[in-house]
């Protein structure tokens, strides 16, 4: 029989571990929380740091850092109200410089780090970052380095293949295959347009590599014509660009039988990037996916009336990650260096037009479809401009 003393003194303990319990549970939120990144005071001077591939030999990078700068700079500058110090970090392009510069940027206390552009080098700053809750949004497009801390603001594979696939979806293709060279790049692009076709309630019937080069592509051509016609496929997506060999694949393709009126070919690439690719005959009529040209235009003017040049195609990855900061700051919030705000539903509206970071880590844009057609593009669906509620793209808002 449990004495009164003894009651009391298993009460105490039950107390105790309550509280320890709660203790431990509010610590653990507070931890969460702190992992989601800083909280920044919006009315004061917010650092950022912006880590760019200057200090090489190389005059491409050099080239490309300052575009990278210059557009920086804008996004900071359409935002009056957000108080910004963008400090500049030089990476060479090299990961170890890389990381020297991330402790140093973190050393001068950023809320933020911006860049860099390589995968490595993003991937090492990361790790830098982490350790010092500080969010990474670089400009890198390789997914296998997003998630965490990390985000990639290039436009991947995962993303053109989602829009391609649900747009093949809503006009009654239904079964896809993939063509690929034999290579890392192809394959990643191959898993994607199999994760797309899941998603978007498409049947994928099969994957067919070849050599990368030349003579892989016309010797594998007709096997891999005869394993699409068989695998009774209404819609084949290859994965090439014209500088890895499209248009010769396309060729090869339609010569050995593809037939292009029954099957609609669909790129995972820019076919219009040489534009002459869009002469391709095994290619046409075909769709495939670029940027929202009417934002594309306007942000392209504004930067030459800054600067008196045309900016390089990569500096709106830089404009894109400080007008996401400069957006929240403007708006006086607290957590605009913080992953819960970076990944809001309802996205922004950047270089290229619409845009959302996502919680894996990977960046989510407003894309056309476009079809080749006699050496020129059509659009045929229109980027959209806006997120729904939902946090979907609205596909019927047109420009």
């Amino acid at each position: 029989m449990i004495n009164k003393n003894s009651m009391l003194e298993l009460t105490r303990l039950v107390i105790i571990c309550i509280l320890t319990f709660t203790i431990s549970a509010c610590q653990d939120l507070r931890v969460e929380k702190v992992n989601d990144g800083p909280i920044i005071n919006p009315s004061t001077t917010t650092k950022v740091a912006l880590l760019v591939p200057s200090g090489s030999t190389d005059e491409n990078q050099e080239d490309l850092a300052q575009n990278l700068i210059r557009a920086a700079k804008m996004a900071i500058t359409d935002h009056p109200k957000a108080k910004i110090e963008m400090l500049i970090f030089k990476t060479a392009g090299d990961p170890i410089k890389a990381e020297a510069a991330a402790k140093k940027a973190i050393s001068q206390n950023v809320k933020l780090i911006i860049g860099p552009l390589f995968a490595k080098s993003a991937e090492s700053v990361g790790k830098i970052a982490a350790a010092n809750n500080i969010n990474v949004l670089s400009f890198s497009n390789t997914s296998s380095i997003a998630g965490n801390n990390v985000f990639i603001l290039g436009n991947s594979f995962q993303n053109t293949s989602d829009r391609l696939l649900g747009f093949a979806y809503q006009k009654g293709y239904s079964k896809i295959s993939v063509v690929l060279p034999d290579t890392e790049a192809g394959r990643v692009a191959a898993n994607s347009v199999k994760l797309s076709s899941k998603s978007n309630n498409l049947n994928f019937v099969g994957s067919y590599d070849y050599p990368f080069s030349a003579d892989g592509i016309a010797e594998n051509a007709y096997r891999i014509t005869r394993k699409i016609r068989r695998s009774d496929s209404d819609a084949v997506v290859l994965t090439a660009d014209s500088a890895s060999g499209l248009p010769l694949l396309a060729e090869f393709l339609l010569a050995k039988g593809l037939p292009i009126k029954d099957i609609k070919i669909l790129g995972l690439s820019r076919w219009d990037i040489p534009q002459s690719t869009l002469n391709t005959p095994g290619l046409r009529n075909g769709w495939f996916t670029v940027p929202d040209g009417a934002a594309i235009n306007d942000f392209n003017k504004r930067f030459k009336k800054v600067y008196g040049v045309p900016p390089h195609p990569l500096a709106g990855f830089a404009y894109d990650g400080m007008k996401i900061f400069a957006t929240l700051l403007s708006e006086g919030n607290s957590g605009a260096a913080q992953r819960s705000q970076l990944t809001r539903p309802q996205g922004f509206k950047g270089a290229s037009g619409a845009f959302r970071l996502l919680n894996n880590g990977s960046a989510q844009r407003a894309l056309s479809i476009a079809e080749a057609s006699a050496g020129a593009l059509r659009i045929i669906s229109p980027a959209p401009t806006r997120f729904g509620g939902s946090g979907a793209f609205l596909y019927e808002i047109t420009n």
